[in-house]
């Protein structure tokens, strides 16, 4: 039989069928360890912790909220924020507000951090700050000008401003202020159409170039604020260099201290790297005292609820999926419970070897996904 027909015989249309009638799923509903992110997640109380701090950050005045997101490798760092990236972007459509999602390069650099936050601005938003200053009255105009502290800004601001009043002369000066607050070389169009001379070519001035566009943005009601989620920042390699993490966190201290408001900042790493880095820069323990903390499950208990969230998800999704098909859904259980805790009993094991109190989600669940397809298989 050639691999057309076996695929036809035993593809994925005829084994959803199969799965859908027997168990109301059409695919495996637990994620393997490969899948980071397309998955659902379960809320739990850290979501309580997050969204606590989400409202003062509303409030009206905007207080900046810093704070880590702290876990062992495996209890859901990297799913929180993808979770909440998207809930952001959810919350804010149709809104100024930038959420920017940065995974730090192995040896870091502030610099590239802050022009993935230059680049979220894009030609569009300077756009608007020129249209705004040129149509803003008098006092609200020098207001906004008088927020920039540094003098390359405010000449950017003046071109803007004079150019706001044509949208043809609007469009080229905004892009050059965008590739001028990114950093690239200043060209000879730089010179004539937004007066500077001279790049942001430090972290310091680029540090504070940010500074000035948020808040000059703000005061314009073009920007709500700028949330920040920074992932996986126990992969920076101190054992060959420190010099370039130490950079890196007293960058991070810097636009802390720069923006006491209308930044909302996530970072995400272990406790290993917090007692590290904080070991090598006590000053940003200073800075970076609010934690949450997500933690292994520890009894069989807390993986039951696990369990029927996915099973849940999957059946719902099955079912919208086969709505106009006519096919009853089946209801057999996916795993009975002796067998979930016998999986958790083992994984705990495993776990205590590796010198982890409990068992991760991700184990969790990738020791089910590999358990699932060989039921479905056999």
């Amino acid at each position: 039989m050639s691999l057309r027909d076996r695929m036809r015989n035993t593809g994925p249309g005829s084994r959803e069928l199969r799965l859908y009638e027997r168990y109301g799923v059409m695919e495996n509903p637990f994620p393997a360890a490969g899948q980071p992110s397309g998955h659902p997640r379960m809320e739990g109380a850290v979501d309580d912790a997050v969204e606590h701090r989400f409202r003062q950050f509303e409030t009206d005045d905007r207080p900046s909220q810093v704070f880590i997101v702290e876990g062992t490798q495996g209890v859901g760092k990297t799913n929180l924020l993808n979770y909440y990236e998207e809930q952001f972007r959810d919350y804010y459509q149709g809104d100024e507000a930038f959420i920017i999602r940065y995974y730090p390069d192995p040896e870091p650099t502030f610099d590239s951090l802050l022009k993935k936050i230059f680049q979220n601005f894009e030609q569009v938003h300077f756009e608007n700050i020129g249209r705004k200053l040129a149509e803003s009255d008098g006092d609200t105009r020098n207001q906004a000008k008088e927020i920039a502290r540094s003098h390359d800004v405010k000449i950017v601001l003046n071109s803007l401003e004079k150019a706001g009043k044509s949208d043809g002369s609007l469009k080229e000066c905004a892009r050059l202020a965008s590739e001028w607050f990114v950093g690239l070389r200043i060209l000879k169009q730089h010179r004539e159409i937004l007066g500077v001379s001279f790049r942001l070519d430090t972290v310091e001035s680029r540090t504070q170039a940010l500074h000035d566009v948020i808040y000059v943005s703000e005061k314009l009601q073009l920007l709500k604020g700028v949330l920040l989620l920074l992932d996986e920042l126990e992969k920076q390699d101190y054992l060959l260099s420190k010099t370039p993490v130490l950079r890196f966190f007293l960058s991070i201290r810097a636009l802390i201290d720069t923006l006491p408001r209308c930044l909302f900042l996530m970072l995400a790493m272990t406790p290993q790297a917090r007692s590290r880095y904080f070991s090598m820069l006590p000053a940003l323990g200073g800075r970076l005292q609010d934690v949450v903390t997500l933690l292994p499950m520890t009894q069989s208990t807390e993986a039951i609820p696990l369990v029927k969230f996915y099973s849940t998800n999957a059946r719902r999704s099955a079912q919208s999926s086969m709505k106009a098909k006519n096919t009853r859904q089946g209801s057999d259980e996916l795993f009975a419970s002796d067998e979930l805790m016998g999986i958790f009993r083992e994984l705990k094991e495993s776990s205590a070897d590796r010198g982890i109190n409990g068992v991760t989600p991700r184990d969790f669940l990738h020791r089910l996904h590999m358990e699932w397809e060989e039921k479905i298989g056999n």
